[in-house]
């Protein structure tokens, strides 16, 4: 998925003030989550299949843990829990972890991680803080 794309599948349900743009925040920043996850799934697959082995062992672990928080983010975002600040935060960290490790790596498939981990991030940063 382009970054282009993420952005927008981001931007829907977004604008205006008040319930509205609540909402339209949250549906950007599980829009981003669900991104960010899929993401980070394909850097995981990519670095296995490219053989990389012993050199790329943290980028596919962060890979695979920035998926799963990712995930499980979008899903207590969807169903409104009282523990979505507190999950956007930790995947907001791990993200930001994540993001490191790809841009320390010049494989096409890092990049893009990487661009979807600080997207991610900073949404959830702000669903953390609101």
């Amino acid at each position: 998925m382009s970054n282009t794309n993420i952005e927008e599948a981001a931007e829907r349900g977004t604008g205006g003030a008040g319930p509205a743009a609540d909402a339209g925040r949250l549906n950007r920043c599980i829009a981003l989550c669900n991104a960010c996850a899929v993401a980070c799934e394909r850097c995981a697959s990519a670095c296995i299949a490219e053989g990389a082995g012993a050199r790329m062992a943290r980028c596919v672990l962060l890979d695979l843990d920035c998926a799963a928080i990712c995930t499980a983010a979008a899903g207590i975002m969807a169903r409104n829990s009282e523990n979505a600040g507190l999950i956007c935060s930790l995947c907001a960290d791990i993200c930001r972890l994540c993001a490191a490790e790809c841009a320390s790596h010049s494989q096409p498939h890092c990049s893009r991680c990487a661009e979807a981990c600080n997207q991610c991030e900073a949404e959830c940063q702000r669903m953390a803080t609101a």
